[in-house]
């Protein structure tokens, strides 16, 4: 490898993961045809995680070790970029699996399609100790089934798109549009989201080049910020942005769903200034005026296209795909007559 200029730069942020970490590791080191470096950014150890990588980094002079003394992960991926010495950034984490020719192939397409300022692949649900863990699987085979930039960015308010260790993306979008942000909200959605708002076009592989090890120690199982509230706060900030540039009747909308779950995010719209004309609901028990000021009508009273705007945002499981088909058979179009937002 020339140390003056990898070809992509590895963003691999670890805290008390020794358990993984090597495997993780050994799968980016033995990456197919790349010239590469692997930023491992200490977080704050006790384990012997940091003694993991030190003894990588002595045999293999691509393993770069850097510490934030545990400022915590936003910190640790700022500090991966702010070092990063390549046009191309990967992320990783401390117990997935790169596929061997998983950057290869993120690399050959961005070289390929300039448009394109991001790139992930396809997952594989990884659960080593053979755990039931439905909710995981269920969003895996979602995200799996959204490749296209048009079908990203359209479902992006009910799920974020991509598993954050499988993206490749320019270094430039980092120093145009800034990297990851510090709040109480999952840091790579709000990038995703924020870089989408630019303009960004991302795409994914139809190709699985990343293992996705799911355990009830990761991050995401633990931390507040990746709760389902937390991610409804900071993706409706969002929303909101969105439907002003978008739904011509802004800002006024029809909401499908009117469970108490559904009216109470609904309300952060309405304290931003959105105006809920009324509400869609297919249980009967919901329909008429169930309190006062909710209306709620049945679906099949919703006009033909072009007379108002619905965001829906029923999250039972299936819920979702049922009231796309269905606005789809009446001619509704995604993004133009409603968005799914749940």
């Amino acid at each position: 490898m020339s140390k003056a200029s990898p070809r992509i730069s590895i963003v691999l942020p670890f805290r008390d993961a020794a358990t993984f970490l090597a495997d993780a590791v050994e799968s980016i080191l033995k990456q197919s045809d790349v010239d590469l470096e692997l930023l491992a950014i200490d977080d704050g150890s006790i384990d012997a995680g940091p003694v993991i990588v030190r003894d990588f980094g002595q045999r293999d002079t691509r393993v770069r070790c850097l510490s934030t003394g545990g400022d915590g992960i936003v910190a640790a991926l700022n500090l991966g970029l702010a070092k990063a010495r390549a046009p191309y950034l990967a992320r990783m984490d401390a117990d997935d699996f790169s596929h061997p020719n998983r950057l290869e192939r993120q690399i050959e397409f961005l070289d390929a399609h300039p448009e394109i300022g991001l790139v992930a692949s396809r997952i594989e649900h990884w659960t080593p100790d053979e755990e039931s863990r439905p909710g995981y699987a269920a969003y895996v085979e979602w995200t799996n089934g959204l490749l296209l930039p048009e079908d990203l960015a359209r479902s992006r308010f009910v799920e974020s798109p991509f598993a954050h260790p499988s993206v490749v993306f320019r270094k430039e979008l980092v120093e145009k549009l800034g990297g990851y942000r510090e709040g109480p909200f999952p840091e790579d959605y709000e990038l995703w989201l924020r870089w989408m708002e630019s303009g960004v076009r991302m795409q994914k592989l139809p190709q699985v080049l990343l293992r996705w090890r799911d355990h009830d120690q990761r991050l995401s199982r633990r931390d507040q910020r990746y709760s389902v509230d937390a991610f409804y706060e900071m993706k409706l900030v969002y929303l909101k942005r969105w439907l002003a540039g978008n739904n011509p009747f802004h800002p006024q909308v029809k909401i499908w769903g009117a469970g108490r779950t559904t009216r109470a995010r609904v309300a952060f719209l309405e304290r931003e200034g959105v105006q809920v004309a009324g509400y869609y609901d297919v249980d009967p028990r919901k329909i008429g005026e169930p309190r006062k000021g909710l209306t709620v009508r049945p679906i099949e009273e919703i006009p033909p296209p072009g007379e108002e705007f619905i965001v829906a945002m029923v999250g039972a499981r299936g819920g979702r795909e049922k009231i796309a088909a269905y606005l789809a058979n009446r001619g509704h179009r995604e993004g133009v007559d409603f968005i799914l937002a749940a």
